[in-house]
C-alpha cells in the first residue's frame, strides 16, 4: 500500500499534463480535514494518507506518494446549504450568526455555503436569507491562524490557541520592553519576576514606602 505523505506547495506549479495524468482521490470535506486517513483512489487503489497535523486539503491539491507518484485531490459533491440574500446586510448577518456558532462556512461573492443542517437552515430563513439544499463541493474558510475548523477537543486546537495568545499579546503590549527613557536622571533597574526591585542612584536619597523603597526626606543630592 502506498502512503501519501506530502502535499505539493501551492506556489510550486507542475506541468498540466502531469497533473491531468495523476490518479484522483475524491473526498468530502470531513475527510479532507483529516491528517490520517485510509482511502481508496478513484481507480480502486487503496492508499494511506499521512499528512502534517492541521492540513486541510482543497480541490486540486496534489499529493506526493512515498514512491514519488502524484495523486490529485477532488472535492466530492455533498449535501450543503446554499445561502443567498436580497441584500448585503442580510447576508452579512447570516455570516455573523454562523460564525458565532463556529460553523465552517464557504464564503462567496454573493453566497454562503455550509454543511447541511436543518436547524441552521431554519435560523437563516428566519433572518430573511434564502436557503437551498443542494449537492456541491464544499470548501470552507480555513481560519485566521492557518488551520482548519477546530474545537477544544481536536488535536491541533492547542496549537492554534497558542498562536492566538501570542497574537493577542503582541497587539496588547505584553511583549514590549520596559526600558523607558525618563527626563530626570534616574537609573532604573527593573526586575519583573519578583515584584518591583528599583535601584535608584539619587546621591544621598533613600526612603521606605509600600514598594520596598527606602526614604530619608530632605537629604537629596541632585545631579
Amino acid at each position: 500500500m502506498r502512503t501519501l505523505d506530502k502535499r505539493l506547495a501551492p506556489h510550486l506549479k507542475l506541468a498540466p499534463v502531469l497533473v491531468a495524468r495523476a490518479p484522483t482521490l475524491t473526498l468530502a470535506f470531513d475527510e479532507r480535514r483529516k491528517s490520517r486517513l485510509a482511502a481508496t483512489l478513484d481507480n480502486g487503489e487503496e492508499v494511506a494518507v499521512l499528512l502534517a497535523r492541521g492540513t486541510v486539503l482543497r480541490d486540486g491539491d496534489v499529493l506526493i506518494a512515498d514512491d514519488g507518484g502524484l495523486v490529485r485531490i477532488v472535492a466530492k459533491a455533498e449535501a450543503v446549504l446554499l445561502v443567498r440574500a436580497a441584500d448585503a446586510l442580510t447576508l452579512t448577518r447570516a455570516a455573523y450568526h454562523l460564525g458565532n456558532r463556529h460553523t465552517p462556512v464557504e464564503v462567496g461573492a454573493d453566497y454562503l455555503k455550509l454543511e447541511y443542517d436543518p436547524v441552521l437552515a431554519d435560523m437563516l430563513t428566519r433572518i430573511g436569507a434564502t436557503v437551498e439544499r443542494v449537492e456541491l463541493a464544499f470548501q470552507p474558510e480555513t481560519g485566521a491562524y492557518g488551520g482548519g475548523h477546530k474545537h477544544g477537543h481536536d488535536e491541533t486546537f492547542a496549537e492554534d490557541y497558542a498562536i492566538a495568545q501570542q497574537v493577542f499579546g503582541e497587539h496588547h503590549g505584553h511583549g514590549h520592553s520596559h526600558e523607558h527613557g525618563h527626563g530626570h536622571d534616574h537609573e532604573h533597574s527593573h526586575s519583573h519576576e519578583h515584584g518591583h526591585d528599583h535601584a535608584h542612584e539619587h546621591g544621598d536619597h533613600s526612603h521606605d514606602d509600600c514598594c520596598g523603597h527606602s526614604h530619608h526626606p530632605h537629604h537629596h543630592a541632585h545631579r
